[in-house]
């Protein structure tokens, strides 16, 4: 008999490690430690005086102090630089979001002419970088009496992101099927019904993609920030704070790293929290696109 149960349990095979895989394994364990020790460095940094820092900067700190993080937070007045990054980005991100979502709508349940040269449009604008547009844009905020202003920044981000989030929107919209509108249809929902009760929850993979990575690079677009609002610190955010910390007291070491440490900080727990619905939402834009 208790042979019998033997013979039922499933042989579990042992995997045995390739060369390949092992080579590979080495390869992923060096990435991660040439990207994880910078920040350590600079976190481990950040609490030491500056002389220290100096003196023996790949040690761990003789004296922890958190005399730096106290200058950045009094002197250099960061929680209003956080508060206007937040603005921004929010902002951003949801401008983002909306317009992406509304194209993407569009270009996948209707047809009319010149569709398929939009989305060429689309697709070709991610080959422009910021620097290629950016002096008719500048140009156009001084017209429109907005240099100085977050809205200055908010706009020209959310046109840099749009074409990149309406190609993921796109290709998971073109998965769902048209079944389910067409019976909300027959029921007398209108246009706007649809897309709202039907087409956002089922979106909400592909919008959280969007949302995270539309947050990111606007909160960390230094090139825009500085040329929009150069000169108006009341309305500085954490990035463009750190480009002036670095003019002003770039021989206060400790200081350099307790405001890096504080500006990424924000980076790094949305990664952390969020990092499954970064590759939920890619892969499943990417496959059934």
């Amino acid at each position: 008999m208790d042979a019998a149960l033997q013979l039922e349990k499933p042989l579990k095979k042992k995997k045995k490690l390739s060369i390949g895989m092992i080579v590979i394994y080495a390869i992923l364990i060096l990435w991660a430690v040439l990207t994880i020790f910078p920040f350590v460095w600079v976190v481990l940094n950040s609490f030491k005086p500056s002389a220290e820092v100096l003196r023996s900067s790949f040690a761990l700190p003789q004296e922890f102090t958190l005399a730096n993080y106290q200058n950045a937070f009094g002197r250099l007045n960061v929680l209003n630089a956080y508060k206007n990054s937040f603005i921004i980005s929010g902002c951003v991100t949801v401008g983002v979001m909306v317009l992406s979502s509304l194209m993407s709508f569009g270009l996948t349940r209707y047809r009319f002419r010149g569709k398929e040269f939009i989305r060429s449009l689309i697709v070709a604008s991610l080959m422009f970088p910021a620097f290629a547009t950016i002096i008719p844009v500048y140009k156009m905020i001084i017209q429109w009496g907005m240099l100085g202003k977050p809205v200055a920044v908010i706009l020209p981000q959310i046109a840099g992101n749009l074409s990149f989030a309406t190609i993921v929107m796109t290709g998971f919209m073109q998965s769902i099927p048209l079944e389910m509108e067409e019976a909300a249809y027959m029921e007398g929902a209108n246009v706007f019904q649809v897309f709202a009760k039907i087409i956002v929850p089922l979106c909400r993979p592909s919008l959280a993609t969007v949302a995270i990575f539309s947050f990111l690079w606007s909160y960390n677009d230094l090139f825009v920030q500085k040329i929009m609002i150069a000169g108006h610190k009341q309305y500085y955010p954490v990035c463009t704070l750190l480009e002036e910390i670095s003019s002003q007291y770039g021989t206060d070491f400790g200081l350099m790293a307790a405001s890096v440490t504080i500006i990424v900080i924000p980076v790094m727990i949305v990664y952390v929290l969020l990092q499954k619905n970064i590759i939920k939402g890619l892969t499943a834009g990417a496959i059934k696109g």
